[in-house]
């Protein structure tokens, strides 16, 4: 199995286990991790079983999508217009209003 890990967790297995294997991704590869990674983090937000819990694997979900932004040379503030706009323009989600399919 193989997964994407934060950068200095090679280093506290290495300190814990007498034997471990890591690698670099190339560009397609992290690519694609990054994607499972942030499908693997926003699981694990809805599993979530308090508060504690769910803000740290938000806090997760959101350096998740830090590093695809980095990687895509993508400013944050260009997310964060993006989303008022889109707020501005369709609301938001505090209504709670689900879409019943016909």
């Amino acid at each position: 199995m193989k997964k994407l890990i934060r950068d200095n967790i090679p280093d506290i297995i290495k300190n814990k286990w007498e034997k471990c294997e890591f690698y670099i991704a190339d560009d397609i590869e992290y690519s694609i991790e990054l994607l499972k990674k942030l499908i693997e983090e926003s699981i694990e937000v809805k599993e979530s079983r308090n508060k504690k819990e769910l803000i740290e694997e938000l806090a997760d979900v959101v350096e998740v999508i830090h590093s695809i932004c980095d990687y895509k040379s993508i400013s944050i503030d260009d997310i964060e217009k993006a989303r008022i706009k889109k707020k501005k323009e369709k609301w938001w989600f505090s209504k709670k209003i689900i879409f019943k399919y016909t």
